[in-house]
């Protein structure tokens, strides 16, 4: 696979995309692994990785988008 950007060989993969990415233009950006919601906490909660790889060019949403049908 190659860098997206760049087209030299891509190390990874972008996890919001998939898109190749070198180690040049990779970048790191939180994603969210899992949503729950427990017994302690009525609230729901998420998991998140803080430096998940990220190709610098997909954007993802900077904030929460609302799910009110899986609720």
């Amino acid at each position: 696979m190659d860098c997206w950007t760049c087209e030299r060989t891509a190390l990874g993969a972008c996890r919001f995309c998939g898109r190749g990415v070198c180690r040049q233009h990779a970048k790191m950006h939180p994603f969210i692994l899992d949503t729950f919601r427990g017994t302690k906490h009525e609230k729901l909660r998420a998991l998140v990785v803080d430096d998940a790889l990220h190709c610098g060019v997909c954007r993802p949403k900077s904030d929460p988008v609302e799910l009110p049908e899986l609720e």
